[in-house]
């Protein structure tokens, strides 16, 4: 017999020896202490978050395995047919890559800015403009040939803009045509009637696109897991759906604008086999949050207008290298979590969400209320404003109003059960401003995310708002140097700090952060 057979059969006959993975490595705070005590406490920390992390690394193959499953279950988004009716709605296309060259015009009500209401404070049109280019830009290839304000009487003429102005508009979009080879009008307004998106594209001919398209065209792009396509392909129906209402209330059928019943019907298949994925995904999202509750783990919701610097806050928190934060609008549209600590050692994970945006239907985030629940059920959320825009106090209105109705939807409609959880202010992008622009009266926390500055006191109030949300309370306990009572304390209680007992060589002084449950827990168990 050969030596290789032998070798082979020798191999065969032997036990299989399991294959150990090694975890990676967790960072430890240093305590105060002697050698002795260190090396206990990162003895029982090591044990006790070894086993979090085969729990965690557990949870995470199930989504891993469950985000795969989907990708084959998704396959009705790629729809052609369809493709055909977003078109030409919207003027939306998947070839992202494709250059184009866009006129952005920017209405505006004439008198509107001497009576602005209270949603809209210190919004001028030029703001309004300065928004819109950031929304052209932040799609790749695509080029702003020429941003303008325009001034009317109302926004809901059918024509829009007046005759004279609408000659002007057709002149520089001839000359655009020679100079820049113009592709595409944006009308940075809400959403355009069927009647006015079809009047302007027949007298510019040129496709044209409000906010409501232009916002979709982003989300597209940026919408990279499978929950996130799922809520953008929701996102899109409300808005066909309204086009082909204006459509056939203007009688414009035999012009054949307005949609064919087989159209119709593959909307409503659609729309049908979305809300069936978007209700699989919101049971897996209470699941997810049940896990998590029974860990006893604190949430802190991070929210806030689009780009404000939310992703950036919650990477300077948990010193996460992962985490790579864009200056772009939407560059996040899944709530995902992070891993962080507190100062008194008490684990929480911070939810990172879809920012907001003004002058867009409610409906179009509704549609992430699946994801946005994991905010309004959070233990305390913290509003991340960019203080040096221009139109932060405007931002800052229209966010908190969009979360109260995200919070009344959350609750079913009961008022009762509405209530938002506690709200902790944050001007971030301070280095940008002058020192006088940072003076407030509000009780806000003035941080520059990206400098790193002003987080220490931010922590902070995130840990006393913790504490009171969660009933728990930071105590000092006195226990046996190495006996059970010290373990069970590093694996169910968050430990600040260990020092020996002056009196008691034997024993050792445990300041620790707990719950009433689980102290009564503790008490049950070693205090007869």
């Amino acid at each position: 017999m050969s030596g290789l057979r032998l070798f082979g059969r020798l191999a065969r006959s032997l036990p299989l020896r399991p294959v150990v993975r090694i975890p990676e490595r967790w960072k430890y705070t240093q305590h105060q202490g002697v050698k002795g005590i260190r090396n206990r406490k990162s003895f029982f920390e090591a044990q006790m978050q070894a086993g979090q992390r085969s729990e965690d690394n557990e949870d995470l193959e199930h989504e891993e395995r469950a985000s795969s499953g989907n990708q084959a279950d998704m396959r009705f988004l790629d729809d052609r047919a369809y493709d055909e009716v977003a078109g030409g709605a919207m003027r939306i296309t998947r070839d992202i890559a494709s250059s184009q060259q866009v006129l952005i015009l920017q209405p505006y009500v004439k008198w509107a800015a001497k009576r602005q209401s209270s949603t809209s404070i210190d919004v001028r049109p030029e703001d309004q403009l300065e928004e819109a280019s950031a929304l052209i830009h932040s799609l790749p290839n695509w080029q702003v040939a020429r941003a303008l304000k325009v001034p009317l009487e109302s926004l809901e003429k059918k024509t829009l803009f007046g005759s004279g102005k609408l000659v002007e508009l057709k002149e520089l979009v001839a000359e655009l045509r020679q100079e820049r080879q113009l592709t595409c009008v944006f009308v940075s307004k809400g959403t355009l009637s069927f009647a006015q998106k079809r009047f302007l594209e027949a007298e510019f001919r040129l496709p044209v696109m409000d906010r409501y398209s232009v916002v979709i065209q982003i989300l597209r792009l940026h919408a990279t897991s499978a929950e996130a396509k799922l809520q953008v392909a929701m996102a899109e129906l409300p808005y066909i759906w309204a086009q082909a209402k204006d459509a056939s209330v203007t009688q414009t059928r035999r012009q054949g604008y307005a949609l064919t019943d087989l159209q119709k019907e593959i909307l409503r298949t659609r729309e049908r086999k979305l809300r069936a994925e978007l209700d699989r995904v919101r049971r897996q999202r209470q699941l997810l949050r049940q896990k998590r509750k029974q860990q006893n783990y604190p949430i802190v919701a991070v929210v806030g207008y689009t780009n404000a610097g939310k992703t950036s806050l919650i990477k300077a928190l948990t010193v996460e290298d992962a985490l790579q934060p864009r200056n772009q609008l939407f560059a996040t549209l899944d709530v995902t979590a992070h891993a962080g600590c507190l100062p008194c050692n008490l684990q929480v994970i911070y939810m990172d969400t879809v920012g907001f945006m003004s002058d867009l239907p409610t409906g179009l985030f509704e549609c992430f209320v699946a994801t946005l629940e994991d905010a309004m059920l959070a233990d305390v959320i913290v509003h991340v404003q960019d203080l040096s825009h221009p139109c932060h106090a405007a931002q800052r209105n229209h966010v908190e109003a969009t979360l109260r109705s995200l919070a009344f939807n959350v609750a079913n409609g009961d008022s009762t059960t509405s209530q938002l959880p506690p709200i902790i202010n944050v001007y971030n992008k301070c280095d940008l401003v002058a020192s006088k622009a940072q003076s407030s009266s509000d009780p806000v926390h003035h941080i520059s995310a990206r400098a790193q500055t002003g987080l220490e006191p931010l922590l902070d109030d995130i840990e006393q708002q913790i504490l009171n949300a969660t009933g728990r309370r930071k105590l000092q306990m006195r226990v046996p140097s190495g006996g059970p009572e010290m373990a069970w304390l590093y694996k169910n209680a968050a430990v600040v700090e260990t020092i020996a007992d002056e009196e008691n060589p034997e024993r050792l002084m445990m300041h620790v952060v707990i719950s009433q449950r689980t102290l009564d827990q503790f008490k049950r168990q070693f205090c007869r």
